[in-house]
């Protein structure tokens, strides 16, 4: 009774942390409210697009609303290019039709900038929506690496919770160690390398958060499980856990590769 317990304190704090991070990443879809003839419209800009050009939807706004799309490469001094949104069937089984625009492909990792302007109003001007461009991920590539990653804080909090009540914990340490190493060092690089064409943007070539709050946290729990005959090594267990539960709250994707316009090259640097 106890151990199921234990395991689902670990599944539920997973899985919140799971979902914070998902949310706050800067891939994450973003929600913007538009009021248009005294009432609220809810819609999704995309933040993250594979190698086409990305459609940005208006859904649920009355189809003659006149609105338009304003990007520009990120980072750059370029003017903004206009387009206007147009009514378009978004096909599929409900063949819904939906105010839709544009934007145009950027090379792997290129960023650009956008805003809207609805009616006579312009929304997100001031703070430009950001949509960075990848390849695209397989399935059987990119969900194996998620579940490594989320079993790897699974079994690191219920290391933890083992550790503070006083429980034998140095077997899930060792499977904590070894579902983050497959995770973050071995799935990890490969759906970089698919996504961006690295292998590695971390230090020491690069700013990228995601594997440097990786390397950091597989750091702290090699030095626990080294240290696992220490009297003290509780404390250390306990820091390495509340160290990645930290880190890992860290938003997703955060300093990542990014394609200098400049340059016309990939860019790991920040």
């Amino acid at each position: 009774m106890r151990k199921f317990v234990y395991w689902f304190i670990a599944v539920v704090i997973t899985l919140v942390l799971s979902i914070y991070q998902r949310m706050t990443g800067p891939t994450h879809p973003m929600k913007l409210s538009i009021e248009l003839n005294g009432q609220n419209y809810q819609v999704k800009l995309p933040r993250s697009g594979v190698q086409q050009d990305q459609i940005v939807m208006l859904k649920g706004l009355p189809a003659d609303t006149k609105a338009q799309l304003h990007y520009r490469r990120y980072p750059s001094s370029d003017e903004y290019t206009t387009v206007d949104f147009s009514l378009k069937n978004t096909g599929g089984e409900d063949q819904q039709s939906v105010l839709q625009a544009a934007l145009p492909v950027q090379p792997i990792a290129g960023k650009l900038q956008y805003y809207l302007t609805v009616g006579d109003k312009d929304y997100l001007a001031e703070d430009p929506v950001q949509i960075r461009f990848r390849n695209d991920v397989p399935a059987g590539i990119l969900i194996p690496h998620i579940l490594f990653m989320f079993a790897a804080m699974l079994f690191a909090v219920y290391t933890f919770l083992l550790t503070i009540t006083r429980k034998e914990y140095s077997k899930w340490l060792k499977i904590t160690v070894i579902t983050l190493f497959i995770g973050g060092f071995i799935l990890g690089p490969l759906v970089q390398h698919v996504a961006f064409g690295p292998w590695w943007t971390g230090f020491p070539f690069g700013t990228d958060l995601t594997d440097n709050k990786t390397l950091i946290s597989f750091v702290f729990f090699v030095i626990a499980l080294a240290t696992l005959k220490w009297k003290y090594n509780r404390w250390v267990v306990c820091l390495a856990v509340l160290l990645m539960i930290v880190i890992f709250s860290i938003p997703h994707s955060t300093y990542g590769s990014e394609y200098d316009y400049s340059k016309q090259q990939l860019s790991t640097e920040k």
